[in-house]
């Protein structure tokens, strides 16, 4: 049997989904619940979950490959796959990109939870909620939404 999901839908389900991996420690190039994740593989994870399949993406890159790398190689590879939004369609649920410094290339990942939080996996933290304070917005590179698509019923 298949769904189809509404992008509320796919929000709420992404976000019932992030939840269950708070805690879950910080390891570099991981993405198990419970055993370890990177902000990537904690985006990897929901995806997995959400959709039952796997997206295939670039697993080996060093911590710091954002400022060694040309391009937004993390931007387009969301672009790709989710709905790109503008900062004032975002809504708990949706995938948020950071950017560090000026002019260097997106390098982090959360999801915009409720009451004005993010869950993501930071180095030397499990996956946490945090505050999405004005530190945190000023680094905002792009906003995406997880695609509403067919996936499999899980009865």
């Amino acid at each position: 049997m298949v769904v189809r999901l509404s992008r509320d839908e796919a929000r709420a389900r992404a976000l019932e989904i992030a939840e269950r991996w708070i805690g879950t420690p910080y390891r570099h190039q991981a993405s198990r619940k419970g055993v370890g994740c990177d902000c990537l593989g904690l985006m990897l994870g929901i995806w997995r979950e959400l959709y039952g399949e796997t997206v295939p993406a670039r697993l080996t890159y060093s911590p710091d490959w954002a400022e060694t790398s040309r391009g937004e190689p993390l931007l387009d590879a969301l672009r790709a796959r989710c709905g790109e939004l503008v900062l004032s369609e975002m809504r708990p649920g949706d995938i948020i990109a950071f950017r560090w410094q000026p002019g260097a290339a997106a390098k982090h990942l959360a999801l915009l939870a409720p009451e004005n939080r993010i869950i993501h996996a930071n180095e030397g933290h499990a996956v946490t909620a945090s505050a999405f304070v004005p530190s945190w917005r000023r680094r905002v590179a792009g906003v995406f939404a997880f695609p509403a698509t067919i996936v499999p019923s899980r009865q």
